[in-house]
């Protein structure tokens, strides 16, 4: 499938991960009508939330919140995540579709092309459900201190344990204020 993508139009490179340009778009729909393709709710933090579910063994003993768009892509990642037991609950964003990730694999090696469209929106009034307020730990990616570190202020307010990853090293670059701020 790479061989595919690197010698089509895509210049996609082995063992890169990279966010998807205008001339990437396309290849979503394209490769999905070329190739069987298995959707799966991927996101760092989302497979780290399957993970405790499958440790836990109690249906629906985690959850996911997120930000997606109305589209057939969020209903595929609700449907993969509740198939393994995680209650999902996405904040559907009406104008942004949700984001997508190519995988393109071969021989082992792979290349991811990131789209994070909807994922740049959550908004955290989204957190005013009974399911956060039920919640007692809260694990994000530091990706979302871009998107919405104001969400994070919640569990200070309510008392929760707050625990992150870094994601990538332009956080702590780039998002230095932010993150300071969410670290006490």
């Amino acid at each position: 499938m790479l061989q595919y993508v690197r010698n089509f139009r895509y210049d996609v490179k082995l063992n890169n991960v990279f966010l998807a340009k205008e001339n990437h778009l396309p290849m979503y729909d394209e490769m999905a009508s070329k190739f069987t393709v298995e959707y799966i709710a991927r996101a760092a933090i989302q497979n780290s939330i399957r993970f405790a579910q499958w440790l836990l063994q109690i249906l629906g003993a985690t959850s996911y919140i997120g930000c997606g768009g109305k589209d057939k892509y969020v209903e595929e990642m609700a449907k993969n995540s509740c198939k393994y037991g995680v209650n999902v609950h996405y904040y559907e964003d009406e104008t942004t579709p949700t984001g997508t990730c190519d995988v393109c694999v071969v021989g082992g090696e792979k290349s991811l092309i990131v789209n994070l469209y909807a994922a740049n929106c959550y908004k955290s009034e989204h957190l005013k459900r009974p399911l956060v307020e039920k919640a007692k730990y809260f694990y994000i990616a530091g990706f979302f201190l871009t998107v919405s570190s104001d969400s994070i202020q919640h569990t200070v307010v309510t008392n929760k344990v707050f625990t992150m990853n870094l994601s990538a090293p332009f956080i702590c670059e780039f998002f230095k204020d932010v993150l300071e701020k969410a670290l006490p």
